[in-house]
């Protein structure tokens, strides 16, 4: 298992207990963003910088990604390609998407895309939270307790 980052977007905060849980887990980790981003020496933490341009960083965490491979994003439609990829997705926020989830969230991005395209003010996500960012510690926490396989002693 690998764990990817759509980082151009990803805070700090989310990287910070990314970069923790790589050197925790020995689990590689990579950061895919179209410019550079400073990431600790590790030989667990990588950074892959894409050309600009739109979904391209998408587009190579679906061309790379394998069967139970975590993805950490807030794009919607990016978590349901990996997800019909055989992968998993979590937000920064902590909600982890899944088969009968990401329908419902596709389906509300569209319907808020749509009121924005009218001229509806529909405003943007709030700030991430103290609150969001232990909700993300958690999740991950869970996530990885429960697909990593225990090494033998």
């Amino acid at each position: 298992m690998q764990i990817w980052v759509d980082a151009d977007a990803c805070p700090k905060a989310i990287k910070d207990i990314l970069f923790r849980a790589a050197e925790r887990t020995a689990i590689t980790t990579t950061l895919v963003a179209n410019q550079h981003l400073a990431t600790p020496p590790s030989r667990h933490i990588k950074m892959l910088r894409v050309h600009p341009g739109f979904d391209v960083a998408d587009s190579e965490i679906v061309n790379r990604l394998n069967l139970g491979d975590l993805v950490i994003t807030g794009d919607i439609p990016l978590a349901s390609e990996v997800i019909a990829k055989g992968g998993h997705a979590i937000n920064p926020r902590g909600e982890r998407y899944t088969e009968d989830t990401i329908k419902e969230r596709l389906n509300m991005r569209d319907f808020m895309d749509t009121l924005r395209a009218s001229g509806i003010a529909t405003g943007g996500p709030a700030a991430l939270s103290p609150r969001d960012i232990q909700a993300f510690a958690n999740q991950l926490d869970a996530f990885l307790a429960q697909h990593i396989r225990k090494k033998p002693v």
